[in-house]
């Protein structure tokens, strides 16, 4: 007798498969028609998309998936054929196959539907309804083989391979939905709202400048926000696993909140070609994507741009004299003035561009080894640093050839960029970045300048940041994430002033986080009107501070600066891990002058720009003098506040000379107890290099010489330091 489950009705399942393949048919020849006629009565093209293929391979992989679908069904209309043969594995892999299929795309209709208020209930979903047929074909296909086939059941190796694999379909499944749901969940995180567009994501597009580069970008572009405005952003990292992941996940989630957005690797770096030359380059590949995007059918000319670092000085290159013109920057931790924050005060940053050059030599942007940074520390000559480090790096033999300000920072600089700016700049700075000051006179310059209306909507947020990344505070804590404070306000930001949104409240003009107190705290300007400056007076007598008014006495102090043994640095303002608040060492040094309060019986506030003025005096022809503002907790623990240094060519037939040494600006809440403490020496290394003190080429110098130096304190000549005092 025949096997009853092997009796079968081809012509049921052969009914079912023609009309899900005439459904499929249905949809190509439906897109075809809108891609050749325009026919109105269908939807538009858009809406027939689900991924990045081109039409013309869409549409040959769909003929391609018909011809199949036809021969199968084919067979089943005459009951004969290799689908039609009972087969009991064959059933299994198909139904598995096809549910994965069908509920991976129930799952994303879901999502689709939930997440994204302009999709509901169908809009956009024709490409998932008809994988819904197609997962219906593979499983009436695999219903036919299980009710046919004589049943057999799992062997031990069977099972442990199905488990295994359903194992991984569901963490692939999940990684998936993973993917989907991150932006939104990361805005979610920042604040700015829930997404309102499906994304389309368009990878590797590219054009070549006129001198036969090709940069390349990825564009992540919302659906149904024609006309959208445009973020730019031009990435200078390699295109890794991690970064590629967090460009998309911000890419998604700027473009699901209605904005285009374009990510643009720089010259060598993410998918662009060309060799990663700090500085040369970006301003005419600014200027030549500026004119692509103008040729983009989608681009509508609102444009805005955002990033910290390069990213930030990619944005400075464009911000005048370009078009079409950028609407609006948010600029972080970077400023128009690069020689101003190698050459602060004269000296060179050496720890700054050494960590900058090598991290930029290497092909895949990974951080400087600061081992291999100490090794070459303490050698000569200066230029040949890096190459006892790692090897030679071009940009850091420029960055420490060029002492003057010369053509070279001309060419890298611009000509006064902050002081033409008409579109309004969102900067965030922090307090232990090398660019801090030259940063803070850009947001100066644009507010003297400027026109009042671009004036009035600037803003300056000032975090507890080094570069791009949160040293530890005093107490052990951590301060805010910079990369989620830095994307926090940008939707706001662009919603303002790309798309007008004027019912998104303007944020205060400055924010500030004030340490010590180790809270945020808005304010009206920088500086602060109610700072007060207030003076404290060098005492020689007993190395205390004087407020107010210079100490009775009067005298000299002096100490021998040896450039092969220069004061060591820890922490401070520049790049690499090793800024930010640190504990100092309790080694005392002949080289450091150090002056220090009683106890504080109230609290003190310090915010604001810090100076020192001292009276000096040098037997070299050209020297150092350096100034730190520390603070020391009742059991004796030192920390850094802020610190700076001035280089200069001194005579030797004068008495005492004024020198000025600008600090770094800070914010910080003295308690009682602490102590208030400044520091005075010739150096601080590796954070600048140490002056050989001959008065010849730094770069270049192989035979340093020590000097003595000379400080007068008190009467006709009352060193001090200025502090802007906020009352309490």
């Amino acid at each position: 007798m025949e096997n009853p489950r092997r009796i079968v009705n081809h012509a049921s399942y052969s009914r079912i498969l023609w009309a899900l393949l005439a459904l499929f048919c249905a949809r190509v020849l439906g897109q075809l028609l809108v891609a050749t006629r325009g026919v109105s009565f269908l939807p538009p093209m858009e809406e027939w998309f689900s991924g990045l293929i081109p039409y013309t391979r869409l549409l040959a992989s769909q003929l391609v998936i018909i011809v199949l679908l036809a021969w199968v069904a084919t067979q089943f209309s005459r009951g004969r054929g290799w689908a039609t043969r009972p087969n009991l594995r064959l059933g299994r892999g198909l139904a598995i196959f096809g549910t994965l299929y069908l509920g991976v795309m129930v799952i994303r209709y879901v999502i689709r539907m939930t997440l994204y208020p302009l999709e509901r209930w169908t809009g956009g979903s024709i490409p998932i309804f008809f994988h819904w047929v197609l997962a219906g074909f593979v499983l009436t296909v695999a219903l036919f083989h299980l009710r046919t086939a004589e049943r057999r059941p799992l062997g031990g190796k069977g099972r442990i391979l199905l488990a295994g694999g359903g194992l991984a379909a569901v963490g692939a499944i999940l990684a998936w939905v993973a993917y989907l749901l991150t932006p939104a969940y990361f805005a979610g995180q920042l604040g700015v709202g829930r997404p309102q567009h499906a994304v389309r994501i368009f990878r590797s597009q590219s054009f070549e400048t006129s001198d036969g580069t090709r940069l390349v970008a990825d564009i992540f572009r919302p659906r149904r926000a024609d006309p959208a405005p445009t973020i730019l952003v031009r990435i200078p990292y390699a295109r890794t696993l991690k970064n590629r992941i967090f460009a998309t996940v911000v890419g998604r989630m700027w473009a699901e909140h209605g904005y285009n957005v374009v990510l643009q690797g720089t010259r060598g770096r993410y998918e662009s070609g060309g060799e990663p030359t700090p500085f040369i380059y970006e301003r005419n590949d600014g200027v030549e994507t500026l004119a692509w995007l103008d040729r983009q059918p989608w681009f509508d000319g609102r444009l805005g741009m955002w990033g910290g670092s390069y990213f930030g000085y990619t944005q400075w290159v464009l911000a005048n004299d370009v078009e079409p013109a950028p609407q609006t920057f948010m600029i972080q931790l970077m400023s128009t003035d690069n020689y101003g924050m190698f050459y602060h005060g004269g000296a060179f940053s050496l720890e700054s561009a050494l960590y900058w050059g090598l991290r930029s030599h290497h092909a895949d942007d990974s951080p400087a080894d600061t081992l291999l940074m100490d090794r070459a520390y303490g050698t000569l000559p200066l230029v040949e640093l890096d190459d006892r480090a790692e090897g030679d790096v071009s940009s850091y033999n420029d960055w420490a050839s060029h002492s003057r300000r010369d053509e070279y920072w001309s060419a890298i600089d611009g000509d006064e960029r902050a002081a033409r700016v008409t579109v309004p700049i969102h900067f965030i700075a922090g307090w232990f970045d090398p660019f801090l000051p030259t940063q803070l006179k850009d947001y100066a310059t644009i507010l003297q300048t400027a026109d009042p209306r671009v004036a009035e909507n600037m803003h300056l947020t000032i975090g507890p940041w080094g570069h791009a990344f949160e040293p530890p505070l005093p107490d052990g804590s951590l301060p805010d994430d910079y990369r989620r404070s830095s994307l926090a306000p940008s939707v706001a930001w662009f919603d303002r002033h790309l798309k007008g949104d004027t019912a998104v409240p303007a944020p205060p003009p400055v924010r500030i986080f004030v340490l010590g107190e180790n809270q945020w705290r808005d304010e009206e300007a920088w500086p602060l009107a109610r700072a007060e400056p207030t003076a404290f007076y060098l005492n020689g007598d007993n190395r205390s501070l004087s407020v107010g008014s210079p100490p009775r006495g009067s005298g000299t102090l002096e100490y021998v600066f040896d450039p092969t043994d220069p004061v060591p640095t820890r922490g401070g303002a520049m790049l690499g891990a090793r800024s930010g608040m640190r504990r100092q060492s309790d080694i005392e040094r002949d080289d450091v002058l150090t002056f220090t309060t009683g106890p504080l019986a109230e609290p003190i506030e310090i915010t604001g720009p810090v100076s020192v003025m001292l009276y000096a005096q040098t037997s070299a022809p050209n020297t150092d003098f350096t100034a730190q503002l520390l603070y020391v907790e009742p059991d004796g623990r030192t920390f850094n506040i802020t610190e700076g240094i001035v280089r200069r060519a001194f005579r030797q037939d004068v008495g005492p000379e004024r020198v000025s040494i600008e600090l770094w600006p800070t914010s910080i809440v003295l308690h009682v107890g602490q102590r208030l403490r400044v520091d005075i020496s010739s150096s601080n290394y590796p954070r600048w290099d140490a002056n050989p003190n001959t008065g010849r080429d730094p770069a270049t110098e192989t035979a340093p010489v020590s000097a003595t130096q000379r400080i007068s304190w008190g009467g006709t000549t009352p060193s001090h330091i200025m502090l802007p005092v906020v009352r309490r």
